[in-house]
């Protein structure tokens, strides 16, 4: 007797889902990265090209994760297609993190 394979159908729609949301977090990067050059409007230094830089380098990582979530679910690895997919969601929510403790401990040392 033949083990029955499980249903992929859930990662499926999981990886297309999260990888859909992570395009959208990119119509809001071209908002910062347009706006991540005045970060020159006071000279160019170190921190400025690695900021300008940072920004600019944001598309790459759900592009690296989603074609690395894709090959793991056709080498049927499901956990790791899921956690690669779900992972581009990091930047985003750690931008989300430092803005929220930036405007609640800011008036603390103000």
């Amino acid at each position: 007797m033949e083990a029955k394979p499980k249903p992929r159908w859930k990662v499926v729609a999981w990886l297309i889902v999260s990888q859909l949301m992570a395009l959208g977090t990119l119509l809001f990067w071209v908002l910062v990265a347009g706006l991540s050059v005045m970060a020159f409007d006071s000279g160019q230094s170190a921190q400025a090209w690695l900021f300008v830089g940072l920004v600019w380098a944001y598309p790459l990582v759900p592009l690296v994760l989603a074609i690395a979530a894709w090959i793991a679910f056709a080498f049927r690895k499901n956990t790791l297609a899921v956690v690669l997919s779900t992972l581009t969601f990091i930047p985003p929510v750690v931008l989300y993190v430092f803005i929220w403790a930036a405007n609640t401990f800011y008036p603390l040392f103000s």
